[in-house]
């Protein structure tokens, strides 16, 4: 269907103040919808807090305003230009929870303003955990056990019925905002007390603890058709505990069985159908317990998302534009792909590459901080790499974290332990394995450099034992490098393409790094740059879009 000529202002609210769990990504995706608005002749109106933004630069939108995210501002932006519209999907949970507020003082019926994406009563259901409960019990897809309270007398009681541990999840928060683990009785009232003061309605949900269960996102499109696409699957390296914004995920999905993705996908496209989400892009998270199967629906977020972004970049699709585009009206069938100019947004992303994603922490800066990773967010930002396998993807991303890491390198300084017995060094390695941390990954292949199996860390870290033969087989060739006389090419060549770097292979050769890069010039070992298609090439690629591999050319 045509795009919609009985809306000509629309009003789109940006996400404020860049801070942990709603940072720059969000710029990014507003800045996308508001020009394609704008190129779709619409009068834009942009409300954003935030000068610092590319959306407020004066050319984004025909009016934009820099002022406070607040239901009395926004009101009066409203009684002066009277929008017709509101897109709220497009400036992560802040625009969400005033579009919210918005609806209940009255403010969009009292002026005529349409909420378009999402509309509230989506928004509630995707938002209020209770409500999301239901909609999800009515359509047949698990959920965890659990239940909700607004004070703490009825928390005491939830806790009492669902028993220890226990999830706390504040409703309408952002990147884990007031959420915890609670062990026992007396941290469970502190903690649910935060939780209830993070919450804009004072609700928490109380539900069992899934730590330790695998856990997975799927970012979804739906138009006004009813068409439904998957744009991109997200697999979590650490388990369910660890906030997915504080996670290294890994794109697409790398440890289900084909019947497994399909379920899940299945109860994604009945998720996004049963919140109501009309238009534009949700992400939906689910649990997998790796000993039984039994799948578990987390939440949604009925928005564009830091997960969205993420998959945005992954594939070549544009999330955000082609949201947008949906949100006037047009439907997937009619929006063609940017990359391919053939195939339409509805043909779904093929990757034929691995990408990770690592986030990034500055704990310096907080010295009274804990390091430890949880169900409420830390990370202050993140990286991402492109390569042709999980082990390639993984070091290039460790080297873009800017922390003097070169790859996946050791931190066990042997001097420093020369004075401790071998069973210290376990136990001390043991125990950096079941404690997720941002440096838990170096530890890792350091437990599996000293004699660690791969059983032992699965059960510490809980982590998939797929991703930890793949570090050990990193660890291997590194032992490797380091043990052989002669450097061969074909030892070279594999190190490249397990994402080694010149660098790295000097330091384990001592070597310096320009006789290591002159040797594998000379043997013709090259970086290939390949496009970031959407199709697994089955089209051709009209993308300036490229990421660097060592992968071996047929013939090799």
């Amino acid at each position: 269907m045509p795009k919609r000529t009985d809306i000509h202002k629309i009003l789109v609210l940006g996400s404020g103040p860049i801070v942990i769990g709603q940072a720059c990504e969000f710029d990014y995706s507003g800045t996308q919808a508001c020009r394609v608005l704008t190129k779709e002749g619409y009068f834009v109106i942009l409300v954003n807090s935030n000068p610092a933004t590319i959306m407020t630069d004066p050319q984004t939108a025909q009016r934009v305003y820099i002022e406070p995210l607040e239901p009395q501002t926004i009101e009066k932006i409203i009684a002066r230009e009277r929008p017709d519209a509101l897109l709220p999907t497009l400036g992560g949970q802040t625009a969400l929870n005033l579009a919210v507020c918005l609806s209940k003082k009255g403010v969009l019926e009292k002026y005529k303003v349409e909420t378009i994406g999402a509309n509230i009563s989506a928004i509630k259901r995707g938002e209020d955990r209770q409500l999301f409960k239901k909609a999800m019990q009515k359509v047949g897809i698990a959920i965890p056990k659990s239940d909700k309270a607004y004070n703490i007398k009825q928390a005491q009681e939830v806790a009492e019925r669902i028993g220890f541990p226990l999830i706390i999840r504040p409703s309408f928060t952002l990147g884990g905002t007031g959420g915890a683990i609670a062990y026992n009785k007396e941290e469970f009232k502190e903690l649910a007390k935060r939780g209830l003061e993070a919450s804009m309605i004072s609700e928490i949900l109380i539900e069992e603890s899934l730590i330790g269960w695998k856990e997975f996102e799927l970012e979804v499109m739906r138009d006004k058709k009813d068409n439904v696409v998957i744009v991109c699957s997200i697999e979590n390296l650490d388990p369910m505990g660890i906030h997915t914004g504080d996670s290294i995920t890994v794109a697409p999905q790398q440890t289900l069985s084909d019947r497994e993705y399909q379920e899940m996908r299945d109860d994604a496209i009945k998720c996004i159908r049963a919140i109501g989400v009309e238009t534009g892009g949700s992400n939906i998270q689910f649990a997998v317990n790796p000993e039984t199967g039994r799948r578990v629906i987390i939440e949604m977020n009925p928005r564009v998302s830091r997960s969205s972004a993420l998959a945005s970049k992954a594939t070549g699709f544009p999330i955000a534009k082609i949201a947008a585009k949906l949100a006037v009206g047009y439907t997937l069938d009619e929006i063609p792909n940017d990359i391919t100019k053939e195939t339409p947004a509805c043909f779904e992303p093929a990757i034929d590459y691995c990408v990770v994603k690592i986030p990034r922490f500055t704990f310096e800066k907080f010295p009274k901080a804990s390091s430890e990773l949880t169900v409420s967010m830390k990370s202050v930002g993140e990286v991402m790499a492109i390569g042709r396998s999980f082990k390639e993807a993984l070091q290039k991303a460790l080297r873009s974290l800017e922390i003097k890491k070169e790859g996946l390198v050791s931190l066990i300084n042997p001097s420093e332990w020369k004075d401790k017995s071998p069973e210290e060094l376990i136990t001390f390695l043991k125990n950096k394995v079941r404690v997720a941390t941002p440096e838990r990954i170096f530890y890792i292949a350091d437990a599996m450099r000293y004699g660690i199996g791969i059983d032992e860390i699965n059960s510490l870290s809980k982590i998939d034992r797929w991703f930890l033969y793949n570090i050990k087989e990193i660890v291997n060739l590194e032992k490797r490098l380091i043990q052989e006389k002669q450097l061969e090419p074909s030892l070279l060549r594999k190190a490249k393409e397990y994402g080694f770097s010149d660098i790295q292979i000097a330091r384990l050769r001592n070597m310096p790094p320009e006789h290591i890069e002159a040797l594998r010039r000379n043997l013709g070992i090259h970086p290939q740059y390949k496009l970031v298609d959407t199709c697994a090439a089955e089209f051709q690629a009209f993308t300036p879009y490229y990421y660097s591999t060592y992968e071996a050319k047929k013939g090799d």
